[in-house]
């Protein structure tokens, strides 16, 4: 017996990893206000009502919110993702309206 009469029924590696792999990420919606924004190092944080301030990346911003547009202030919504290894984080952020 060769090693295709072994494998016949199997996936192959690379499709076991992918489809082992979560589809996608999700977190705990939370709303906050943005407390700093490093605009050449692509990231900024965003502080909670606690006080607790958050990290998010330019990639985390959804679209129709372009991260070169934030200002320091800005109320956001967003989802907000525990990492046991590299901490808290913010995902899909989203710039609230303006209230007038």
């Amino acid at each position: 017996m060769g090693q295709d009469s072994r494998d016949a029924g199997r996936k192959p590696a690379s499709a076991r990893l992918l489809s082992s792999r979560p589809t996608e990420q999700r977190g705990h919606p939370s709303t906050g206000r943005i407390v700093k924004l490093l605009i050449g190092q692509s990231h900024g944080y965003i502080r909670l009502r606690g006080g607790r301030a958050i990290y998010f990346h330019r990639s985390d911003v959804q679209e129709g919110t372009a991260f070169n547009e934030l200002v320091v202030g800005d109320a956001v919504t967003f989802e907000l993702l525990e990492d046991r290894v590299s901490g808290a984080r913010a995902i899909r952020v989203i710039r609230r309206p303006k209230r007038r």
